[in-house]
């Protein structure tokens, strides 16, 4: 998985600083988060869909759940691109798949999986993804593959 070289539909350039690293010039591994974050929140906005009004309708999105596998490490001065792919989606919820690739040779550094959930800005409790995130999501989530098991006999 290391030596795995990937493709994907939307990428954020990210340059990686010294406020990234630890003393060793090497990305400290919770940067990758705030990569990740960003990735995600620059999809959204190329989809259409403005965050502010989101938080005037009383509307947030918070992490509910992330599955991490560092690979390779990126170092001080790497230029990265950060994908954020979204796989699934439910009434309050969408998952993402993420990558942190290096640019110069597209290798893997960081694959994740993170659930992002709905709330209540006031309340922090659930609430349902407006009508506008739902639509982007239905229209960039593939849906999942059935399989017809007469078709295998």
């Amino acid at each position: 998985m290391a030596d795995q070289l990937v493709d994907a539909r939307f990428e954020l350039p990210v340059r990686v600083y010294i406020e990234d690293t630890d003393a060793g010039g090497i990305v400290f591994h919770a940067k990758y988060l705030h990569f990740m974050e960003r990735a995600r929140t620059e999809w959204v906005r190329s989809c259409g869909v403005g965050l502010r009004a989101g938080l005037a309708d009383n509307i947030s999105y918070v992490v509910q759940r992330l599955n991490l596998h560092y690979s390779a490490p990126a170092k001080l001065d790497d230029q990265l691109l950060v994908t954020a792919e979204p796989e699934a989606f439910g009434r309050v919820w969408m998952d993402f798949r993420q990558r942190v690739i290096r640019a110069a040779d597209r290798k893997l550094l960081c694959d994740g999986e993170v659930r992002v959930a709905c709330v209540a800005l006031d309340t922090g409790r659930p609430r349902r993804l407006p009508g506008n995130m739902q639509e982007v999501l239905a229209s960039n989530v593939q849906p999942p593959q059935t399989t017809n098991r007469m078709s295998q006999e």
